[in-house]
């Protein structure tokens, strides 16, 4: 069944019509639309940025998380048919990247496939993860782990206890989705592979990224940069001109 309002799901910080390719963008766990607010500004002007909303943050807040990565994609697969009148590409950040890869896998059993997919922050699902699962720790250990692990909560909602109990289950939720995906058959993708780490993030390793080789029929590489797991906005600017190279001649 298709979502009712599939505006809800897509957010363009800037609106660019006359674009010739849409960058649909997946965030991390825990994150927004936000992430991707400045990226319209660096990136070419043929590419029109659109940030893929997801329930239970920013203006979705009221909204129940969805834990079930498949759920999930199966509801993006139908928002997205609606909005493929031209090319597009799909970036994903660590639970993003996870989300990317499945979505553009059942866009593929529907005959449409992105230029390209650029997968960030995660190695390929068949690879273990690299630390124990988190989703089903009690509240005050599962903030402990992922502060101290991921980085991944701000101050500002560390520090502000009524902004943690609106930000905790969106949280477990995103964690729960990245934690029981269970996808151990490889299913190539027909486009170019992307696959893009921060040199100092352990999770997301050369050697780790090295992984993704395997999921696609077409070309593949990687791409390091400096910063850790949160590289995307470390150092933004070196990110998006590599993408800018990549999407300007399309």
């Amino acid at each position: 069944m298709k979502p009712e309002i599939p505006n809800l799901w897509i957010k363009c910080p800037q609106s660019n019509p006359q674009a010739n390719l849409r960058l649909f963008c997946l965030p991390y766990a825990g994150g927004g639309t936000s992430i991707f607010r400045l990226w319209p500004r660096e990136l070419p002007s043929n590419v029109e940025v659109c940030a893929i909303e997801l329930p239970g943050r920013e203006n979705r807040i009221k909204e129940k998380p969805t834990s079930n990565l498949e759920i999930l994609t199966e509801n993006l697969v139908d928002v997205l048919l609606q909005h493929l009148d031209k090319p597009f590409a799909i970036f994903g950040h660590s639970m993003g990247s996870l989300i990317a890869y499945d979505l553009a896998r059942k866009l593929r059993q529907r005959n449409v496939n992105p230029v390209y997919v650029f997968l960030s922050g995660r190695p390929a699902p068949n690879i273990p993860e690299l630390y124990p699962p988190l989703h089903l720790l009690p509240n005050a250990e599962f903030i402990e782990k992922l502060t101290n692990v991921y980085s991944a909560i701000p101050e500002v909602v560390l520090q502000d206890q009524e902004l943690m109990e609106l930000f905790l289950p969106t949280l477990r939720a995103d964690m729960t989705l990245v934690e029981t995906y269970i996808h151990s058959q490889v299913e190539p993708l027909d486009c170019p592979i992307f696959a893009l780490g921060g040199l100092e993030d352990p999770e997301a390793s050369y050697d780790n990224l090295v992984s993704w080789r395997d999921y696609t029929r077409s070309s593949f590489s990687i791409e390091m940069f400096p910063g850790g797991h949160f590289y995307l906005n470390e150092n933004r600017q070196a990110l998006l001109q590599f993408m800018s190279q990549t999407l300007k001649d399309l």
